[in-house]
């Protein structure tokens, strides 16, 4: 009988807490710690893509979304992986694994799948973010041959060469600029000013403002939107969409922006996806995939329970808690 990716999921799966390695084989009389050590050293391919591709719902106006986050190992100093890196969550650069996914989102209902995924790791492979953005994108488009119209992407990915490489594949962009990005809108007639500088009319401020970005080609402009997030909170939205003249829409869309961060605290919380402790990096990357496609399953067993992901995760523990509570395994005493 030999240890399957399946059973791993399983564990993944059915676990509340403890992710490690040795809680599995201290709960599983068929297998040792090193039966499944061993199993999880082997270069194995991502099946991923073969689980989301069945049950996504396509749709020709559909959107990408790419970020990425960490997975946060700040106690970890000899896992092969791990390094130090920016996350947004801490806002400060901490010690862990970098994650770049791609979701795919169907604006009809609203649901969204993971799509793809790559693990930052520039001393190994000497790609940089936006190069796996790069990868992903293209491989959404020639391999994966899925339909979609705008991607969303946070300002990290703001660069000339993959808004140039959105532009070429015949898609839109909507993405944020970080409020020191040098533009201007005048037509040349002015230097370049910081996002933050630009004078704002009330006609700007509701139907947006051609720019030029600094270092991009003469001819290319974008559309900007200043858009209130919250009363202490401001974004600056540029989209190649220069057909766009309402904030309000460019707001929404870029709403949906945040269906990757939920995403990403599902993770978090949900699989275990950050709480292994093998300094192996191959183990580490195994037990990544392995997370996301346990949490694949969830989502589509939500989806088909009308239930939420939390309420699928958590109803074997709660069955467990209730059986507990009516026939204890262990006694109370008191004097």
């Amino acid at each position: 009988m030999n240890f399957t990716r399946r059973d791993y999921c399983q564990y993944l799966l059915s676990s509340q807490v403890n992710y490690t390695l040795t809680n599995l084989a201290d709960h599983q009389q068929n297998f040792s710690h090193d039966t499944i050590n061993r199993f999880l050293q082997q270069e194995t391919t991502s099946e991923l893509w073969l689980n989301v591709q069945p049950c996504i719902q396509t749709n020709l106006s559909a959107y990408l979304i790419f970020d990425d986050t960490v997975l946060d190992k700040r106690y970890s100093y000899k896992i092969e992986m791990v390094r130090r890196q920016y996350s947004g969550n801490e806002h400060r650069v901490i010690r862990g694994i970098g994650l770049i996914s791609c979701i795919y989102v169907n604006p009809d209902t609203g649901l969204f799948w993971l799509i793809d995924y790559r693990i930052y790791q520039p001393d190994v492979d000497g790609k940089s973010k936006l190069e796996h953005v790069q990868e992903m994108l293209i491989d959404a488009i020639t391999k994966k041959q899925i339909p979609f119209a705008t991607i969303l992407m946070d300002s990290w990915y703001a660069s000339q060469q993959l808004m140039a490489l959105i532009d070429n594949l015949g898609k839109i962009y909507y993405c944020p600029l970080k409020k020191n990005r040098l533009v201007d809108d005048t037509g040349g007639a002015e230097k370049y000013k910081q996002v933050q500088a630009l004078i704002w009319s009330q006609l700007d401020i509701e139907t947006g403002k051609i720019i030029k970005i600094k270092k991009f080609p003469k001819e290319k402009k974008v559309k900007l939107f200043r858009v209130n997030i919250s009363s202490d909170k401001t974004e600056y939205i540029a989209t190649n969409d220069l057909n766009q003249i309402s904030t309000t829409s460019a707001r929404e869309i870029c709403k949906i922006r945040w269906k990757i961060e939920e995403f990403h605290r599902e993770i978090k919380q949900l699989t275990g996806i950050d709480k292994c402790q093998c300094r192996k990096a191959i183990i580490q990357k195994n037990h990544i995939d392995c997370s996301l496609l346990v949490w694949n399953f969830l989502q589509k067993v939500a989806r088909s329970l009308g239930q939420t992901i939390y309420q699928v995760k958590t109803k074997w523990a709660a069955n467990c808690f209730k059986e507990e509570l009516n026939n204890p395994s262990l006694i109370i005493q008191l004097i």
